[in-house]
């Protein structure tokens, strides 16, 4: 059934688990998890919004550390199975891996037409200082912001700490501060202060009369490696010796660069050779990948390894499952890895 357009925002709450999801139980002073279904109780300023706000609990409530491709399509498929019922959607999540899967969201869901807004806490909502009420009042309130009848931000993002984060472009940057996420290749969409300043030259809208699709197909036969000075030969072949590896996120050094010692770029070479996709992302948290700036890159570009531009590695590895996942043949997987999907790459 549709949800009636002259009603008051709906929002659905899914929590998945995650800090937030905790309250000091006064018996016993030990944190336990809140019954969502009565986050309205917990969280009563909720109730002055007027939203009609529901709720879905994941059971069981995940510690974000244990989140796979598998909760992924969890929580996608609750979106869409609640698609037109709500008006928009609040993931509460472990900030842990939190960025991997607002990624992974922005490449399943095609066409979004509705927010979709992740957000946690770094002290769970029942301790006195907690981020997480904040953090969860405002995802709410920008879930359900419209204007002339169409959502303001139709978008998988990241809200924390008073900034909203395009998903695929977000990074958890901290463990401690409250200012846990940081998107340093794009600009943030909205900035919470007195009022909520959205940035609506950076929000990317979908194309008008298609319809919300769901792929959920992901290839987790792949692999991060990280350069470092003095890597060696041994490390690296066995690596790419992996049986049935499809995929390698190649995180390098500035601009894209790895050492010029040729038993590297041999390994490299015969990976390739063998159907192995390889794609180069830099290990700066700003900046972009540019192969054959320098020498010491120009011979991956030669090889065949892939140029990831200024993907974060969370998009870079979430991107390169779901594309093996479709079963492409490896040209197609390398053209759509240099594509702007869902806005996970600098034009």
């Amino acid at each position: 059934m549709e949800k009636n357009k002259e009603e008051n925002p709906s929002i659905l709450i899914i929590y998945t688990g995650g800090t937030i999801g905790m309250v000091q139980r006064p018996e016993t002073g030990t944190l336990a998890p809140v019954k969502f279904d009565q986050i309205q109780k917990e969280v009563p300023e909720l109730n002055k919004f007027n939203y009609n706000i529901k709720t879905i609990t994941f059971n069981p409530a995940l510690d974000s550390s244990n989140v796979t491709p598998e909760v992924w399509v969890e929580i996608a498929t609750t979106i869409k199975d609640n698609y037109e019922l709500f008006d928009g959607f609040v993931v509460l999540h472990g900030t842990d891996t939190m960025a991997y899967t607002a990624s992974a969201l922005s490449y399943i869901f095609e066409n979004l037409g509705k927010p979709v807004i992740l957000t946690g806490s770094q002290l769970p909502i029942g301790t006195l200082r907690t981020d997480g009420k904040e953090n969860l009042i405002t995802a709410v309130e920008i879930a359900a912001a419209r204007i002339n009848g169409k959502c303001l931000v139709p978008e998988v993002c990241i809200y924390f700490d008073f900034e909203l984060y395009r998903g695929n472009r977000a990074v958890k940057r901290d463990a401690d501060l409250f200012s846990a996420f940081r998107s340093v290749n794009y600009p943030a969409l909205a900035v919470a202060g007195v009022d909520i300043k959205y940035r609506k030259e950076f929000i990317q809208y979908p194309e008008p009369g298609k319809e919300l699709e769901l792929n959920t197909q992901f290839n987790d036969n792949v692999v991060i490696l990280k350069m470092f000075p003095g890597i060696s030969s041994r490390v690296f072949n066995s690596v790419f010796s992996i049986p049935g590896l499809k995929g390698v996120v190649l995180e390098t050094f500035g601009a894209g660069n790895v050492p010029t010692a040729a038993w590297l770029v041999d390994i490299i070479r015969q990976a390739v050779q063998n159907g192995i996709i390889i794609l180069n992302i830099t290990q700066c948290q700003g900046g972009k990948v540019v192969m054959g700036q320098y020498e010491t890159s120009i011979q991956l570009l030669k090889a065949g390894v892939v140029s990831g531009n200024d993907m974060t590695t969370e998009a870079a590895i979430t991107k390169l499952m779901f594309l093996l996942g479709q079963g492409y043949p490896a040209d197609q997987i390398k053209m759509n890895l240099n594509k702007n999907l869902r806005g996970e790459i600098s034009n």
